[in-house]
């Protein structure tokens, strides 16, 4: 939204009996984070005033009933439902899931209304948000069915960056769920995404192969030979740096990751378990291919320390600072597209 000083980030409460909202209030209670961006979190007042007194807390905050009236002192609290929720901290209840998608679904009408520039969501629980209205594995497939374009879940860290080609599908339906043309897909978008958003001009991608080491030249498994070595020489034919496929073992074992500015696993753990032992904590969820950006912590509702004030806030902020930083990206990115078009449409 033009005129705006600084970036509005969006933030969702989460589940309200998980860490959610103790993480978010321990960011901004360090008032120089209001320097880097203007926060609205979706949720209610009296759901934070409760939880905010469980960690004891002194982040400044205020209430809104229209995201035109963001006061850029605090955390602004767009007030999304009047009645008063039961917290039960530490237990996944049906109403903390009812609450949360409420939460999400506030934050994507702002998001489309560009109100907010960015989406950065707190943890949910998965199985106590389903609802009519939610009917999704994840964050990541809800996002996909409200926003324009094709989805990729990509776990980020430094120059660390792995990309899923199925996501929350069972392990036994991956085989028969890769196909080229869902790789294809996939490399795609990582590759648009490496340069739009990460503003990397020649992307280098590497393909995990899907079965042990890679399949033995098909001893162990046919799909590298007959799924995944088209797609990486089809795209090599073409001029672009993708590579594989690699044994996921080897290739996180030996480093090689770091040769690569995008790694493509064929399945959720295969990227997301070597992923997390080398960043957890630290990690950051975001959701590539989409019309606008969204980042997420990469840990779970920590039901277990949930309002004990142990609660790390590092994923929390870097899922934070890397929004701004891919916003910003991809803005720059448009600016300099529209602006090859206006002196090319000059000649």
């Amino acid at each position: 939204m033009s005129g705006r000083s600084k970036i509005v980030v969006g933030i969702t409460c989460g589940d309200l009996n998980g860490v959610g909202l103790e993480i978010v209030l321990k960011t901004f209670e360090d008032n120089r984070m209001f320097d880097f961006c203007t926060p609205i979190l979706f949720a209610s007042t009296q759901a934070v005033n409760e939880y905010r007194k469980n960690i004891h807390v002194k982040t400044t905050t205020n209430t809104i009933s229209s995201v035109k009236k963001i006061n850029p002192k605090g955390v602004t609290i767009f007030e999304c439902w009047k009645e008063n929720v039961a917290i039960e901290l530490g237990k996944p209840t049906k109403e903390a899931g009812t609450y949360a998608a409420k939460s999400l679904e506030f934050a994507i009408k702002s998001l489309k209304n560009n109100d907010i520039d960015f989406l950065l969501t707190a943890p949910i629980n998965k199985d106590t948000i389903q609802s009519d209205s939610f009917q999704f594995p994840g964050h990541t497939e809800f996002l996909e069915h409200h926003l324009e374009g094709k989805s990729l879940m990509i776990l980020m860290q430094e120059n660390l960056r792995v990309g899923l080609v199925t996501g929350h599908i069972p392990v036994s339906e991956v085989s028969k769920s890769l196909t080229q043309d869902l790789i294809k897909s996939k490399v795609d978008i990582m590759y648009q995404s490496l340069k739009q958003d990460f503003s990397i001009s020649k992307p280098k991608i590497a393909l995990l192969g899907l079965n042990p080491h890679a399949g033995d030249n098909g001893l162990i498994g046919k799909e590298e030979t007959e799924i995944i070595n088209p797609v990486v020489e089809s795209y090599q034919a073409s001029g672009k740096l993708v590579y594989g496929p690699y044994a996921a073992d080897g290739f996180f074992g030996s480093e090689t990751y770091k040769q690569f500015d995008g790694v493509l696993a064929m399945y959720h753990d295969q990227g997301l378990a070597p992923f997390k032992s080398l960043s957890f904590g630290k990690g950051v969820n975001y959701t590539a291919g989409l019309s606008h950006i969204r980042t997420s912590p990469d840990h779970g509702t920590a039901y277990n320390i949930a309002g004990k004030g142990e609660a790390d806030t590092t994923s929390f902020k870097e899922a934070l600072f890397s929004g701004i930083k891919l916003y910003r990206n991809r803005k720059e990115n448009k600016e300099l597209i529209a602006n090859k078009l206006e002196i090319k449409s000059q000649h």
